[in-house]
């Protein structure tokens, strides 16, 4: 049987807005039934912002409360994966939400440049958010912008900041940061099994109308995929994405192609060496 292949779904992010796509989900409640859908469509690491009444970004650890809570009343089992990207707040309120426990968090462990800006990691608090997720054993999700960051990640592993082999997700895409180079994405592999085995899990993300192509890399390689609204909010150039389930859908027909079956979410945490929920 072929390598089972885990879905994310990035259900909201930092910076799509509804004026972007009706459908992005801002509130709690409608990010709950978003990701419901996309669990439903084969979906089963919710990987979640949370915004303020009027969009902007939050880090406020009682939103992800409540987001954490109606996740796992509506879609159990599903891994829950909270962001501590620097978009949603400064400094240490970026791992706020760390006590709450959720299954993961994503970890950037470096810095690099964003469209408009720097998006600044210093190690201080690269460290600081590692001994928190250790704290409250919430497994690191390592988002790779630049090959530094998987190097950075294996250190971190051999010094013991973070706990199990590195789950690392290539970034690609990002005007100013790594595009979407299929001879960077193969080294990126091969570092990956140079560096934690030939049997280590990673997964991939395209930016916009690169998202398609990095899951069909992903998946055509033994990799695990990401989608979702928060990177892309566009089914092609002239449709918008109706839905983050929608986007699954797509994910899950690459998997039908390349005869990869979707994992389930208890494939999902055996292969990420995950709890099973209470």
């Amino acid at each position: 049987m072929a390598k089972p292949c885990i879905i994310c779904v990035a259900i909201t992010g930092s910076l799509p807005t509804k004026a972007n796509n009706p459908a992005v989900p801002i509130t709690v409640s409608e990010q709950v039934e978003s990701t419901q859908a996309a669990f439903e469509a084969g979906a089963t690491i919710c990987h979640a912002h949370v915004r303020n009444d009027d969009q902007t970004p939050s880090s406020d650890p009682d939103k992800f409360a409540r987001l954490k809570e109606g996740l796992e009343k509506h879609c159990p089992g599903m891994i829950i994966q909270f962001s501590t990207g620097g978009r949603s707040g400064a400094g240490r309120t970026r791992g706020g939400m760390l006590p709450l426990g959720p299954d993961m968090a994503s970890l950037s462990v470096g810095s690099n440049n964003f469209p408009t800006r720097v998006y600044e990691n210093p190690p201080d608090l690269v460290e600081w958010l590692a001994s928190e997720m250790l704290a409250h054993e919430v497994k690191p999700e390592i988002e790779a912008f630049d090959l530094s960051h998987i190097l950075k990640a294996a250190e971190m592993h051999r010094n013991g900041q973070i706990a199990d082999t590195p789950y690392v997700q290539f970034v690609m895409g990002v005007k100013n940061a790594m595009p979407a180079d299929r001879h960077v994405f193969d080294y990126y592999v091969e570092t990956v099994k140079r560096l934690f085995g030939d049997d280590a899990a990673w997964c991939a993300a395209g930016i916009g109308a690169r998202q398609v192509q990095l899951n069909d890399w992903a998946i055509s390689s033994g990799g695990h995929a990401r989608t979702g609204l928060e990177d892309n909010v566009r089914l092609d150039r002239d449709t918008l994405a109706p839905s983050n389930a929608a986007l699954v859908r797509r994910t899950a027909e690459i998997c039908e192609k390349y005869e990869r079956p979707v994992a389930t979410w208890q494939q999902a945490r055996e292969i990420l060496g995950l709890r099973l929920p209470a």
